[in-house]
């Protein structure tokens, strides 16, 4: 079963140092079809102007994944961590037990563009902890999140994963899914298709009950592959 989530459905808001685009039901947005998926319950994708940012702020019992797309995301936090997250990097925050953080765009001329991932950890009260991983940006599939940390990728306390995989115009792409495993696919930009179904930037798509996902690209293209349990 494939359901699509278009992005011109998506949940917004523009504070003017942020424009933000909400999959599934978030602060002030609430549209009870569309609370997550699976362990999946956040994904924002968010531009946030320079010298802009989210001042520190609590969080708890939640695994939280930032993927930077252009620009640069100084974080800071409770525990002393203190970094840049550059385009093609990725941040893990465990909020666990409790974490205060705030995360800023140091740019004095570039807006930062940013996916801000949310997925519930398979145990709560675990100790709030912080990681961030320089993904490779040469390979076309590159592991971003997992429970093991394999292949350089950052450890998240969730049975699942989540891949960035690059596509040229005219690529086909097949994942098999394990017996019981769901899929959710995020576009970050080009156009493709699963199917019949055309999939542009923005959009999501819910995969379950299949074996197989197969995607193929009429442009160059960027997605977040999520498996999940």
């Amino acid at each position: 079963m494939f359901i699509k989530r278009p992005a011109d459905q998506r949940g917004k808001a523009n504070f003017g140092w942020l424009d933000t685009r909400y999959t599934f039901s978030f602060a002030d947005y609430y549209d009870p079809n569309h609370m997550g998926f699976r362990a999946l319950r956040v994904i924002n994708e968010d531009v946030v102007k320079s010298g802009n940012g989210f001042p520190m702020h609590p969080h708890r019992n939640m695994e939280i994944v930032t993927y930077v797309i252009r620009g640069q995301l100084e974080h800071k936090d409770s525990m002393g961590n203190h970094g840049i997250i550059n385009a093609g990097e990725v941040q893990r925050i465990t909020a666990g037990k409790g974490i205060l953080h705030s995360e800023f765009n140091p740019s004095s001329t570039e807006d930062v563009h940013l996916y801000q991932i949310w997925l519930m950890p398979d145990r709560e009260g675990i100790d709030p902890s912080y990681e961030q991983r320089n993904i490779a940006t040469s390979g076309k599939q590159l592991l971003i999140a997992s429970p093991d940390g394999r292949n350089g990728s950052a450890t998240i306390n969730r049975n699942a994963s989540i891949t960035a995989i690059k596509l040229d115009p005219r690529e086909s792409y097949s994942y098999d899914l394990g017996p019981d495993r769901h899929a959710w696919v995020q576009v970050i930009k080009g156009d493709l298709f699963a199917g019949d179904l055309s999939l542009k930037a923005g959009d999501g798509l819910a995969v379950s009950s299949e074996r197989n996902l197969n995607l193929f690209s009429s442009t160059p293209a960027e997605i977040l592959l999520f498996d999940l349990d």
